[in-house]
């Protein structure tokens, strides 16, 4: 039997997800409450991860910024925690879920206290890229979290679970964007650091409350080789392309939806606040979407939840490449929440897919988790760096053709190349089979 003390400073023993008994006796209770401030803490980091998706609103023509620097500083925090993704999957097992969800949550309180600092008026581009570079510490939350949760629930509450915790923390994204816009209708333009100082103490909020109320799990003992073996898998590949197409399209417009209206619909969304009371729209939809992708993908199957997703979002994608050109602007603005939406959803479906992946390849539990939680690692780090791609899309766009068409076209054909590899590789056997993984690791 586990032990259930939140105040004890030793790791959990005994903790038997899959096995009835030992869930409904206790174990769904320390699982939530794990959950329940997992989801706190990653909300937080998913909201200083998106920090500059709202300070680039601010500037003005006085930061001497254009269209793709701002871009370039989206897409800044995005590269940096895809890249940190992996390393904090590991260091959570290292650590222990507790231990390693209080640190990552004290380090958000080094962007957040440079940027309260430094943005203000006359700060070089360099300074600006430099503090969006730092707010990526928050990106790398997300894997460590969903690494951790996904140990604690037994199999077939994965989807809920996880799609759970990544929609709340997914809700960060659209919540820094109406503080955002309280700050710019309270406050005006000139005042960006505010935004930054806001999320200061709730990072202090989040962190004593892990520290008094979540677990450590006892440590795999194959964590050291896990990834070094997942990177091995070819389905490994296949799951983090998908999951470029779903997370990565859900990051990736989170941070340029505001900057995309303000550029093609200038003569509407003239101020920063105009912009601001829509953009949370998406990001918010979509984050709210993803629970229910998962719960979606535990009844009716991850692969063909992800394949309807897909398809659904290169409909999308075509809807707001017409509204762009016809300047309809309801139109555009309805296509990307589609988008989000099903992005959102698509985000907890393809995570369906990762647990079952390993489940009973190797015949030791412990193994086909600590292979489970390397493959969420790197899908999710892989799948940020879609973020990357979606700015980077936007700016090459804009810098070729002066328009987003090049952009719209490119995300038509990610969906739709995205749903053909789902369909062929997954709807047939919703567990695919994973090459047998060597006793060694």
């Amino acid at each position: 039997m586990a032990t259930f003390r939140s105040s004890s400073r030793a790791p959990l023993t005994g903790w038997r997800p899959e096995d009835p008994r030992f869930w409904y006796d206790g174990g769904a209770r320390v699982a939530r409450r794990n959950l329940f401030l997992s989801i706190l803490t990653e909300h937080v980091g998913f909201s200083v991860w998106s920090l500059w998706s709202v300070l680039v609103l601010f500037l003005g023509p006085a930061d001497h910024v254009d269209a793709a620097g701002k871009f370039l500083l989206t897409a800044v925090p995005t590269l940096v925690g895809s890249c940190l993704r992996v390393p904090y999957s590991i260091l959570v097992v290292r650590f222990g879920g507790r231990t390693w969800t209080v640190i990552s949550a004290l380090l958000l309180l080094i962007p957040c206290g440079a940027a309260a600092i430094a943005v203000k008026p006359g700060v070089s581009y360099g300074t600006l890229v430099l503090l969006a570079a730092l707010a990526g510490v928050g990106g790398g939350n997300f894997a460590s979290s969903m690494t951790n949760i996904n140990a604690f629930y037994p199999q077939h509450r994965k989807g809920w679970a996880l799609g759970l915790n990544a929609g709340g923390g997914n809700l960060g994204v659209a919540v820094v964007q109406l503080v955002g816009l309280a700050v710019l209708s309270w406050a005006g333009a000139g005042h960006p650091r505010l935004l930054a100082g806001i999320y200061l103490p709730l990072i202090v909020i989040g962190a004593a409350g892990a520290a008094l109320w979540m677990d450590n799990l006892p440590r795999p003992e194959t964590r050291y080789r896990a990834v070094r073996e997942v990177c091995k898998e070819p389905h490994t590949w296949i799951v983090s392309l998908l999951y470029i197409g779903t997370f990565g399209s859900f990051i990736g417009f989170s941070f340029a939806f505001g900057q995309v209206l303000q550029i093609q619909f200038a003569g509407q969304f003239a101020t920063p606040v105009k912009a601001a009371g829509l953009t949370f729209l998406g990001p918010l939809i979509g984050s709210l979407a993803r629970p229910l992708g998962g719960r979606a993908a535990d009844r009716w199957g991850g692969a063909r939840v992800t394949v309807w997703s897909f398809g659904a979002m290169a409909v999308g994608a075509a809807a707001v490449w017409e509204s762009s050109r016809t300047h309809s602007l309801p139109g555009f603005v309805a296509g990307f929440v589609w988008l989000f939406a099903l992005s959102g959803v698509g985000n907890g479906s393809v995570y369906k897919l990762i647990p079952g992946i390993f489940k009973g390849r190797t015949g030791d539990p412990a193994r086909d988790q600590a292979l489970g939680g390397a493959l969420i690692a790197i899908a999710g780090a892989v799948g940020a760096f879609g973020g990357v791609l979606v700015n980077l899309a936007f700016r090459e766009s804009f810098l070729t053709y002066h328009s987003a068409t090049g952009a719209y076209v490119a995300f038509i054909a990610c969906y739709l190349v995205c749903g053909v590899l789902t369909r062929l590789v997954y709807q047939r056997a919703e567990v695919p089979a994973a090459k047998p993984v060597p006793a060694s690791v």
